[in-house]
């Protein structure tokens, strides 16, 4: 056995810990970013993310403008995976059967047959998800919640290996229905892409606007490697005072003041329960990526603006001093001890 001692200078502890068991895991993973990078160029926040939601089958929502490559990501890592894939246009004439499907009549022998709808898949890409009605959104809540589907009086079981990616347009109101907070909270993170940097955007010119052939992804990976990766990340170690941490910026979120934070104002509701479960298991999977077998408070501090972000519901007056939840996260984390 050894110790920490480099990567654990910031901390007020030391973590003893063996040989890294994930060292084969970590480079499959590692694959999965190469291939992933043939089609995507540059975006490593939001690939790695999505990658995050993989490992531990938490449901992510991608915000930002048009042309900043959110549904190629997520279609790139479909691609990637041995799995099965359903694209789903969200459009204000969908319906709940459209989605989970519905009973049709057997006119022959007078009973009716299931039809299961594309929710019954491994990866599904959400495509502009708020310009479906609630009654479409809704029908979502049990999938993500329960990976499970009611149609009639039955109810059936989806795939362990199931993730809904989702997309929406920051910038267009009309037309569209804001995800209620019920919703948002099944969404283990909420990403906001942003544009590329100059030389990001230069390599896309050539690939793409030059008539560059993009390069077919290969499978890296099937729903086994997948099950067998979240085993993985599940056994990451996690001291206490890391755990202790995460608790802190929860709560911080419901009740700033016991932290010395003035921030009762600005905040209507803050997190649930749910997202200390979503913080600890992406911080895990984090500190896998980053090929690690133990967390740290920075995987804490790298991953929590996205998966709290769209947990904490803003008052009345945050909005009028126009202070978002993206500020108040970051006083929270400025605030909150670090171990």
């Amino acid at each position: 056995m050894r110790k920490c001692v480099g990567l654990c200078k910031t901390m007020a502890y030391e973590v003893t810990y063996g040989k890294n068991k994930n060292v084969e895991d970590q480079s499959l993973v590692g694959e999965l970013f190469n291939e992933i990078g043939k089609v995507i160029v540059g975006q490593s926040y939001l690939v790695e993310r999505l990658i995050i939601g993989l490992l531990t089958g938490g449901h992510v929502l991608l915000e930002g403008v048009p042309g900043l490559a959110k549904t190629l990501s997520v279609k790139t890592l479909a691609g990637a995976i041995t799995c099965d894939f359903q694209r789903i246009q969200f459009t204000p004439d969908l319906l709940p059967a459209d989605l989970i499907g519905t009973l049709i009549y057997n006119s022959a022998d007078g009973r009716f047959d299931t039809r299961k709808g594309p929710i019954f898949s491994n990866i599904i890409l959400a495509d502009e998800i708020n310009r479906a009605p609630a009654k479409v959104q809704s029908a979502l809540l049990e999938a993500m919640a329960e990976r499970e589907v009611t149609i009639g009086d039955e109810t059936y079981q989806l795939e362990d290996v199931f993730l809904v990616l989702a997309t929406e347009n920051p910038i267009e109101q009309e037309g569209t229905y804001p995800l209620p907070e019920a919703q948002l909270d099944r969404f283990m993170m909420k990403l906001m892409i942003t544009y590329p940097s100059k030389e990001e955007e230069r390599q896309i010119l050539e690939r793409m606007a030059l008539g560059t052939p993009i390069d077919n992804v290969r499978p890296i990976m099937n729903k086994d490697d997948i099950r067998r990766l979240r085993s993985s990340v599940d056994a990451i170690y996690i001291d206490e005072k890391v755990k202790d941490y995460i608790i802190d910026i929860v709560f911080a979120t419901r009740e700033p003041s016991s932290y010395g934070l003035p921030l009762e104002e600005f905040i209507e509701y803050g997190a649930s329960p749910r997202a200390t479960i979503c913080l600890t298991k992406a911080a895990k999977a984090h500190a896998f990526i980053k090929g690690r077998d133990y967390v740290v408070p920075q995987d804490v501090k790298s991953i929590g603006p996205d998966v709290l972000r769209h947990r904490i519901i803003v008052s009345y007056q945050a909005d009028a001093e126009d202070i978002t939840s993206e500020d108040i996260i970051a006083k929270i984390f400025e605030g909150v001890r670090v171990p």
